[in-house]
């Protein structure tokens, strides 16, 4: 086989050619993943609206509607019925005030207000500290408070939260979070 000659269109075109194949697979591989991809993340989110809310027998994920939060976005609300009788909300939130970054959560609310539980759905909080907002001794301390009437604030601002030691700004990112699902939740309404 002959040496093709260094040329200047000879490696354009070769240069080409590479960049087309590359993302042609490139494109065949996110074709290829994602619908698992979708499918993970909604189950994710089916896990976690479990996870938050009483026994239900409807399916919350077909019901969900969304709520402005009047900062200019919405929250998607996964209404949870037991009989057609409402025993609970889930709501994904999420604040961008974390340490690093933004953290989503799903918070499950009673009808009157009232929390049931929080799941964390993803954050990027440094590891050892701020990733202990997943650990029962911190979130916990939220279920049965109704944030109409206990203070969604770390102690050192005047709530009423145990925030983690050494990690106050992801514990205030997440009671942001929480307030933030709450106060959508009570001006929208329940549907």
């Amino acid at each position: 086989m002959a040496k093709t000659e260094s040329s200047f269109k000879n490696m354009v075109l070769s240069l080409s050619l590479i960049s087309l194949v590359a993302s042609a697979c490139l494109g065949f591989v996110y074709e290829f993943t994602k619908e698992p991809i979708e499918l993970s993340n909604l189950n994710k989110k089916v896990n976690a609206i479990k996870l938050v809310v009483p026994d239900f027998n409807n399916n919350p994920y077909d019901e969900r509607f969304r709520l402005a939060t009047g900062e200019g976005d919405s929250l998607d609300v996964y209404p949870a019925r037991k009989d057609d009788v409402i025993v609970g909300y889930a709501v994904n939130t999420y604040t961008n005030k974390g340490f690093s970054g933004n953290i989503n959560l799903m918070a499950g609310f009673k009808p009157d207000g009232s929390i049931i539980n929080i799941t964390v759905l993803e954050h990027k909080e440094t590891p050892g500290l701020g990733t202990k907002m997943s650990d029962p001794g911190f979130k916990d301390q939220f279920n049965e408070k109704n944030p109409g009437s206990f203070k969604l604030k770390v102690k050192k601002d005047g709530g009423e939260v145990d925030a983690i030691t050494a990690a106050t700004i992801s514990s205030r990112a997440f009671c942001d979070a929480v307030q933030r699902a709450y106060n959508t939740l009570q001006k929208g309404g329940s549907k």
